[in-house]
């Protein structure tokens, strides 16, 4: 059963595996590089959507731990592009009363990438109208990884006990901490998999996958992907029965 008001049912958090930017250009016979270019519209449509709905945060999947792995000079080009993202945007964003998080490893990124990174969250830091996270030399798997190394330091120095080590705290150690758990996943391309990003995070994120490539996931796109949201019930491990008794409970 899903909400008797869709309309009134927005996520808090939602996050987005932006698939699909190569092969958009591949159909158009340009370079893979043209694609990424065309999905920064997109970009700005989810953004535009989300802050109009009242999305709390928004979480992009922009570059990961193992992109690296594509040809060279596509990597140089991503690089590029983000540059000149981040220096166009980060005024946009600004005026706009949202603020900017970029999460993931920075430190194989550019010297002159990474200061870019840090001036626009400094930029961006006192919004709140959305909060803007990128996910950017990110993988699902080392975030896990070096929250457990915060954690095996504080044991090491005798600050923490392992015996107190639980769910909740090791949360509190990933990149995300501080932020609500998504509550949808959207994934473009045509894909059915979540690819390493926020393994530990999507816990319990209602998946929505849409066949258009990124750059043609528009401002439409994005309605429908919440409206679809609208009509999931989410039972974190309980019934049906359990919910509907308790949305009767509360009325």
């Amino acid at each position: 059963m899903g909400n008797s008001d869709p309309s009134s049912v927005v996520p808090r958090h939602v996050a987005i595996i932006m698939d699909g930017n190569n092969r958009w250009a591949r159909r158009r016979l340009l370079p893979g590089v043209a694609g990424h270019r065309a999905g920064v519209d997109a970009v700005r449509a989810a953004i535009e959507v989300c802050a109009d709905a009242g999305v709390e945060v928004l979480t992009l999947f922009a570059f990961s731990s193992e992109n690296w792995r594509r040809p060279t000079d596509e990597v140089s080009a991503l690089m590029e592009l983000f540059l000149s993202a981040l220096r166009r945007e980060a005024k946009k964003l600004d005026q706009n009363g949202i603020r900017l998080r970029i999460i993931g490893d920075r430190s194989r990124f550019h010297p002159e990438l990474q200061r870019e990174m840090e001036q626009a969250e400094a930029l961006t830091a006192g919004h709140t109208r959305l909060v803007l996270q990128v996910a950017a030399n990110y993988g699902g798997q080392w975030d896990i990884a070096q929250a457990a190394q915060r954690l095996a330091q504080a044991v090491k120095e005798g600050t923490l006990e392992p015996e107190r080590i639980t769910p909740e705290l090791l949360q509190n150690c990933l990149t995300t901490a501080g932020m609500p758990l998504p509550d949808l996943c959207i994934r473009t391309g045509g894909e059915h998999r979540i690819s390493n990003f926020l393994l530990w995070q999507l816990a319990y994120a209602e998946l929505y996958f849409s066949d258009l490539f990124w750059p043609d996931f528009k401002h439409e796109a994005m309605r429908k992907a919440l409206a679809d949201y609208a009509t999931r019930q989410r039972r974190f491990g309980k019934t049906s029965e359990q919910i509907e008794a308790e949305v009767r409970a509360s009325c």
